[in-house]
């Protein structure tokens, strides 16, 4: 029998809206390290509601089937633990998609994997009111594609996929070019609106507006080095144009970022942020406002791993 399921491992917010969406269109099965309700609820971004069920499976029971697909949502710092725990129980040959911020985990995984392995992007808002409801926060467009450009006719299928599923994809020869525009993106807004605990739309204000601007400022340089244009292929003010129209089209949103740090979990900042300073490294460049994020990030870190203290 062929397979047709679709694993979805990482049961967060990205992750469930993408697997309650798919079940409409092939078999699901949502995987996660705990248990969660199998009835599970979507919120739309026009406010209406959807009741489904989903099978389930925890990674330390994992089902005897061999899935058509396996999609890795998790965070970017717990993909390739994730990975590994996967890797072991599946045959040679399963295709892996990745769905993680940043540039970090997505070479080291696609030498890794024993299959085809795509990258997505995706500009598609979603967070967890609960553990078993969803809110699809507003709709937006997913490209798909292997950093070498190979496994096209897979990337196709796939997109076509998820765009019947209500989740529009695209499938792309570039998507190295288009995940190094949506780190540039997320480098100069992530930060600041999780330091600051702001929505999106505050940084048009005030004294958020010229941190943007210088943040803008040092990805633009670094990814020029690089060889990395905005859409449009403008310089500066390409990359100018692409943050401020991605935060006017987000200005209600909180941010990933923003949403790990009030739920007390660990960011994405080293998938984010580190790929730019190495490379701003290689250049010789100086980025001081995108280190110092970084810098502030990790030390927030550590003291989220810090033991808490007794009188």
């Amino acid at each position: 029998m062929t397979p047709s399921t679709h694993w979805i491992v990482g049961p967060g917010a990205l992750g469930r809206l993408i697997a309650l969406r798919l079940a409409e269109r092939v078999p699901v099965r949502l995987v996660g390290r705990r248990p969660l309700p199998a009835r599970q609820t979507l919120v739309s971004p026009e406010g209406k509601t959807r009741e489904q069920s989903l099978a389930m499976a925890r990674t330390d029971a994992l089902p005897m089937e061999v899935p058509a697909v396996v999609h890795l949502t998790t965070k970017a710092h717990a993909a390739e633990a994730a990975h590994a725990t996967l890797a072991a129980q599946l045959p040679s040959g399963v295709p892996l998609v990745l769905w993680q911020n940043g540039f970090a985990c997505q070479p080291a995984l696609t030498e890794r994997h024993d299959g085809p392995v795509l990258c997505a992007t995706t500009t598609e808002g979603a967070h967890v009111q609960a553990d078993d409801r969803v809110i699809h926060a507003g709709h937006g467009h997913t490209f798909l594609g292997a950093l070498d450009g190979s496994n096209a006719d897979l990337a196709r299928a796939l997109a076509r996929t998820l765009t019947d599923a209500g989740l529009p994809a695209e499938a792309v020869d570039d998507i190295r070019i288009r995940l190094w525009r949506k780190l540039a993106v997320n480098a100069a807004i992530n930060p600041l609106v999780a330091r600051f605990t702001i929505r999106n739309g505050q940084l048009r204000d005030r004294p958020f507006r010229p941190m943007v601007e210088r943040s803008i400022n040092e990805v633009a340089a670094i990814l020029a080095a690089e060889g990395v244009t905005p859409p449009g292929g403008s310089g500066l003010e390409g990359w100018r144009e692409l943050v401020w129209q991605v935060i006017e089209a987000t200005a209600a949103n909180r941010a990933s970022m923003l949403q790990d740090v009030l739920a007390g979990r660990v960011t994405e900042h080293e998938a984010i942020l580190a790929p730019l300073l190495a490379a701003a490294s290689r250049h010789q460049l100086s980025a001081p406002c995108l280190a110092r994020h970084l810098q502030d990030l990790r030390l927030r870190t550590q003291k989220l791993a810090e033991p808490p203290t007794t009188c």
